[in-house]
C-alpha cells in the first residue's frame, strides 16, 4: 500500500507524514510532500511536472511516521488502532514550489522487495503567491477605526484566492480581549492565536488552544471598539505580537481570484456592552435558561448504575449539600448512546427511534427502572441530564441496534462525508483520537439533526430526562470533508458544535422543556444555546488559573452559562485546598459543577465528592465548609437568575470582567481574573496555595466587605483576609448592600 494524502488528517496543528505541506503551495517557499507505505517497500520517488513538463523524479526519504499530532504513545486517548498505524512505513521530500500560478501534477511510486511498483493515483495543484491587493477584496462595515492602507494582501494561485490578509491599528495603551474562551490570558495584545475548534486533552492554557473560539474580540482602553471576521473558516491572529501597532488578520478563504468581499469584517465603536451587543445582534442572543441551572451540578463519570447515582444523590442529602442537577455520563450501552446499558429490546432494522415500552429492564441490570429514577429525583428536585456523543461507534465492530443505526445512517444520508482515495465521497470516519473511525451525522442539516434526535426522544418524553451533555463536538477534521449543505469542513467544521447543540436544545423544546444543553465545544453562534463548560482539564492550581481565564474570556464574547470542573477532573485529585478554594470561587461562577474522570473503577476512588475528597485527604472539614458554601450559593441563585435575565437584555456579562464597567481604568488590567457577578458583587478569588492575605483591586465607588460588612472605598488595592480557606474575597456595591446582606449573613 502507498498513501498520500493532500490534506492529511486535518489536524488543525501539526501536519501528517503523508500530506502536502502546505496545502496550498506558495511559490519559492519549501513544499514538502510525503507518503504512508506497508509491506516491504525499498525506496520511493515522487514524479511531478510543472506546467506540463516533466521533472526530473525525486527519491524521498524515510522519516518517523506522524499522524494526527502523534508520532508517540500517550494518553487515555492513544488507541490500538493509532499505534498499528504509526507502525507504517513514512517517506518524505521536500522541493522549492515553482512560480505563482504554475499548475503542479505528482504522483509517488514505491519500489517493493519483489521488484513489482506501486503507485499513487495523480495529483494536481496550483501554486499560489501572496500579492498587494485593493479594497474591495474586503467588505468593511462599521469604521471605528480605519483598515491600514497597504496591508491588504491575498494568497491567490491565479484562479482562486485562498486567504487574505489585513492589519488594523492598535493604539498604545489599548488591551485585546475575547476571541471566544481562552485559557493562557485574559489581554491577548502581544499574542498570536487562531480561531479553530479544537479537542485539546488539557493544559489548553500551555498549549493555547480552545474548544470555543470565536473571530471577535473588544479593543479597550482608547475610544473603545471592537472587530468580527464574518466567516466560519478559521482565521489567525497577530495581536502587535510581531508589530506593536497593528493586529494583523489573516482569513482563509475560497474565493474566484478577483472577487470582491472574498471576506468581511465588522467593526464596532462603543464601550465592551455596545461592541458585544452589536455582535450578538449578529450572531444570536443567549436564551434565558431555568433558574435551577443555578444550583449544584453533580457528576461522575463511574456513576455507571441506577443504585450508584441514587446513592450520590442520598449522601448529598445525608451530608446536607443541597444539589439541584446531575449528570450521569456512563448511562448508556456505549454502543448506541440511545439505549440504557443492559436493557432488553428487539432490534429496530430500519435505525427508527424507538418508545420506552421497547426496552425491558432486568431487576438485576445497571438501570433496573430509568423511568422511576428520573422520577424519583424530580421528587427530591434534581434534574438529569444524561450524556451524549455525537458519533456512531463503529470500533469494535457494532452489533445488534448499532450496528442497525450504522447502516441506516449511510442508507438514509445523514453522514458527512470524505474523500476517497480516488476522487470519490465516502462516509468520514472520526480523525481525532476519542472514537475513532467512528461515523459521524451532519447535525448541521434540519433532516439530518432530526433523524439522529427523534432517536432520543424517549428519553426525555418518556423517561423524562431534564438536559444533555452535549460533549465531543470537536471531531470534524479536514477541509475537504463534504456537508450536505455542499459546503466543505473548511466552512463547515467550526459549525458543527453549534448546530449540535441547536439540535439538541429543539429536541427539548419540542417536548416542551427548556433547551437545557451542556457543551464544551462552540463558535460563533454558540451564545444562543445552552450552557458550557471549560472541558478536560487536571486537578492543579494552574489549571484552576486557566480555567477562570477561559470563563472570563468567553464571557467577554457572549456567553453566559458558563461552568468549569470544580478543582479539575483528571488526574489525581486535589488536596483540600485546592477544592475547597476552588468551590469557593465556583460559588460565584455561572454553572457550579464538580465532575471526575473514569478511572477503571480502581479504588481508592477519584471522585470529586466532598466526602471522597474528605475521606481521601483525611481532612473532614471539607465537608462542613463545602455545605457551608453550597447553602451560599442557593441563597445567591436569585440574584444569579435576576442577573442572568438583565444580561439577557443588556448584554452586559454575568460573570463580567472588570474591563467592561471600568474599561478606562488601566488597573484592572493587573488583576485579571476578578470579574462583577451580575452589577454588584465583585469576586476575587484566591488562586494561589498557603494564601492569609490576597490581593484585590476595588474600582471607583463605595464597596461592602461581603464577609465582614466592611465598608472600604474603592480606587485602589486592598488586602483581604482569606486565612480560612472556604473564604473568597466578595465585595458588594454599597447601594445594594441592603438587599443583598442576607444572601452573605456576614459576621458582624
Amino acid at each position: 500500500m502507498i498513501r498520500h494524502r493532500p490534506h492529511g488528517s486535518g489536524h488543525p496543528y501539526s501536519d501528517d507524514t503523508e500530506q502536502r505541506s502546505p496545502v496550498h503551495p506558495v511559490a519559492a517557499e519549501p513544499l514538502r510532500l510525503g507518503v504512508r507505505t506497508s509491506g516491504p517497500v525499498t525506496g520511493v520517488a515522487l514524479e511531478y511536472a510543472v506546467d506540463g513538463a516533466a521533472v526530473e523524479p525525486v527519491a524521498l526519504a524515510p522519516v518517523l511516521r506522524s499522524s494526527r499530532g502523534q508520532a508517540v504513545d500517550g494518553g487515555h486517548l492513544a488507541s490500538a488502532q493509532a499505534r498499528k498505524a504509526r507502525q507504517a512505513g513514512g517517506w518524505q521530500t521536500e522541493i522549492v514550489a515553482p512560480d505563482a500560478g504554475s499548475r503542479l501534477r505528482y504522483r509517488f511510486r514505491a519500489a517493493r522487495e519483489d521488484g513489482t511498483e506501486q503507485r499513487t493515483r495523480w495529483f494536481e495543484t496550483r501554486v499560489a503567491s501572496w500579492r498587494a491587493a485593493g479594497p474591495e477584496v474586503l467588505g468593511v462595515e462599521g469604521d471605528a477605526v480605519p483598515v491600514i492602507p497597504g496591508s491588504i494582501e491575498v494568497l491567490s494561485d491565479g484562479e482562486r484566492v485562498r486567504r487574505v490578509r489585513f492589519a488594523l491599528p492598535l493604539a498604545e495603551g489599548e488591551h485585546v480581549a475575547g476571541f471566544g474562551e481562552r485559557y493562557d490570558a485574559l489581554d491577548q495584545r502581544g499574542a498570536a492565536l487562531d480561531s479553530v475548534v479544537f479537542e485539546q486533552y488539557k493544559s489548553q492554557g500551555a498549549h493555547r488552544r480552545t474548544y470555543l473560539p470565536m473571530p471577535f474580540a473588544h479593543v479597550v482602553g482608547g475610544a473603545g471598539w471592537g472587530f468580527h471576521v464574518r466567516t466560519s473558516r478559521r482565521v489567525s491572529f497577530d495581536v502587535g505580537a510581531e508589530r506593536a501597532d497593528r493586529v494583523v488578520i489573516e482569513a482563509e478563504v475560497d474565493a474566484p481570484a478577483g472577487a470582491e468581499r472574498a471576506v468581511e469584517v465588522a467593526l464596532y465603536s462603543g464601550s465592551p456592552a455596545v461592541v458585544l451587543d452589536r455582535f450578538l445582534a449578529e450572531v444570536g442572543r443567549p436564551a434565558e435558561l431555568p433558574d435551577w441551572v443555578f444550583g449544584l451540578w453533580a457528576s461522575g463519570n463511574e456513576w455507571n448504575t441506577q443504585a450508584e447515582v441514587l446513592r450520590q444523590m442520598e449522601l448529598h442529602r445525608e451530608h446536607r449539600i443541597p444539589v439541584r442537577n446531575v449528570v450521569i455520563e456512563a448511562w448508556s450501552d456505549e454502543s448506541s448512546f440511545t439505549i440504557f446499558r443492559d436493557a432488553r429490546y428487539a432490534v429496530r432494522e430500519d435505525g427508527g427511534p424507538m418508545r420506552l415500552s421497547d426496552f425491558t429492564f432486568p431487576a438485576d441490570g445497571a438501570w433496573p427502572d430509568p423511568k422511576g429514577m428520573v422520577d424519583a429525583l424530580h421528587e427530591e428536585g434534581v434534574r438529569v441530564h444524561l450524556w451524549q456523543i455525537p458519533l456512531i461507534k463503529m470500533r469494535p465492530h457494532p452489533v445488534g441496534q448499532a450496528a442497525a443505526d450504522a447502516r441506516a445512517a449511510r442508507e438514509a444520508g445523514v453522514l458527512i462525508r470524505e474523500e476517497t482515495p480516488d476522487g470519490g465521497l465516502r462516509p468520514y470516519r472520526n480523525r481525532g483520537w476519542w472514537f475513532p473511525l467512528s461515523l459521524m451525522p451532519d447535525l448541521t442539516d434540519e433532516r439530518a439533526a432530526r433523524w439522529w434526535t427523534e432517536k432520543r426522544r424517549y428519553l426525555v418524553e418518556e423517561v423524562g430526562v431534564d438536559g444533555f451533555k452535549t460533549d465531543g463536538g470537536e471531531h470534524a477534521w479536514g477541509a475537504e470533508l463534504a456537508y450536505l449543505d455542499g459546503r466543505r469542513g473548511d466552512e463547515a467544521n467550526n459549525t458543527f458544535p453549534t448546530a449540535y447543540a441547536a439540535a439538541y436544545g429543539r429536541l427539548l423544546e419540542s417536548a416542551g422543556k427548556a433547551p437545557v444543553t451542556f457543551s464544551r465545544a462552540g463558535f460563533t453562534g454558540s451564545q444562543a444555546h445552552g450552557a458550557f463548560w471549560a472541558g478536560d482539564e487536571n486537578s492543579t492550581w494552574e489549571a484552576f488559573r486557566w480555567s477562570m481565564l477561559a470563563g472570563l474570556s468567553a464571557a467577554a464574547s457572549g456567553i453566559v452559562y458558563w461552568g468549569w470542573d470544580i478543582a479539575g477532573f483528571s488526574g489525581p485529585i486535589p488536596d483540600a485546598e485546592l477544592y475547597v478554594r476552588a468551590m469557593a470561587a465556583s460559588v460565584f461562577v455561572p454553572i457550579m459543577q464538580y465532575h471526575s474522570e473514569f478511572n477503571h473503577h480502581r479504588l481508592p476512588s477519584n471522585d470529586r465528592t466532598p466526602w471522597n475528597i474528605a475521606e481521601r485527604t483525611g481532612d473532614a472539614a471539607v465537608i462542613d465548609e463545602v455545605r457551608e458554601l453550597v447553602e451560599l450559593r442557593e441563597r445567591l441563585v436569585p440574584y444569579l437568575a435576576e442577573s442572568a435575565r438583565a444580561t439577557i437584555r443588556t448584554s452586559r456579562p454575568l460573570m463580567r470582567p472588570l474591563f467592561f464597567d471600568h474599561p478606562d481604568d488601566e488597573r484592572v488590567w493587573a488583576h485579571p481574573i476578578q470579574w462583577l457577578l451580575g452589577d454588584d458583587v465583585l469576586v476575587a478569588p484566591v488562586l494561589e496555595p498557603g494564601a492569609v492575605t490576597w490581593e484585590v483591586y476595588l474600582p471607583q465607588g463605595e464597596w461592602i466587605d461581603a464577609r465582614t460588612g466592611a465598608a472600604v472605598t474603592g480606587g485602589a488595592p486592598h488586602l483581604a483576609d482569606v486565612a480560612a480557606r472556604a473564604t473568597v474575597p466578595v465585595f458588594v456595591r454599597e447601594p445594594a448592600w441592603e438587599r443583598l446582606r442576607e444572601v452573605f449573613r456576614p459576621r458582624d
